[in-house]
């Protein structure tokens, strides 16, 4: 396997994502990729919450909760002693890992999921289902 520039990590500070941010260390340590780096995506408010709360208290809470959900995985990276670069983006999960994945150059995603599968996946949608449609390089899906 050539060596990649970088894995690009969606995370959301759940146990599922530690298990995938693990996966991509055990991959950068193994030397199939230099570069680690960690995304949240926040959902983005509705038009009516921003003519009640400005947009710097709007990036705020979205930074803040953004930094809670990559805190753990940066604890891992640390722990293994790599240094990760993380990012938070608002909107679209799948788009914007995707764009980033892009701007990063990276040649890999890789993203935890529960592992919902026929009506309980169908219903609650997929945050994985939507990376995976976006991304123009490979997804590895974690369960």
């Amino acid at each position: 396997m050539a060596k990649m520039k970088a894995i690009l990590v969606a995370v959301d500070g759940s146990a599922y994502s530690d298990r995938a941010t693990q996966h991509a260390i055990d991959l950068i340590t193994a030397g199939c990729a230099a570069e680690l780096h960690l995304i949240n995506v926040q959902h983005g408010v509705s038009g009516a919450v921003s003519a009640f709360v400005s947009r710097d208290q709007i990036d705020a809470h979205h930074r803040e909760e953004g930094e809670k959900a990559v805190a753990s995985a940066v604890a891992i990276a640390k722990k293994a002693s790599l240094t990760a670069k993380t990012h938070i983006g608002v909107g679209r999960q799948g788009e914007i890992v995707a764009d980033f994945a892009k701007k990063l150059d990276a040649g890999l995603v890789v993203i935890g999921t529960r592992g919902h599968t026929g009506l309980a996946g169908v219903l609650l949608g997929s945050v994985a289902q939507d990376v995976i449609a976006h991304s123009k390089v490979p997804v590895t899906l974690v369960k």
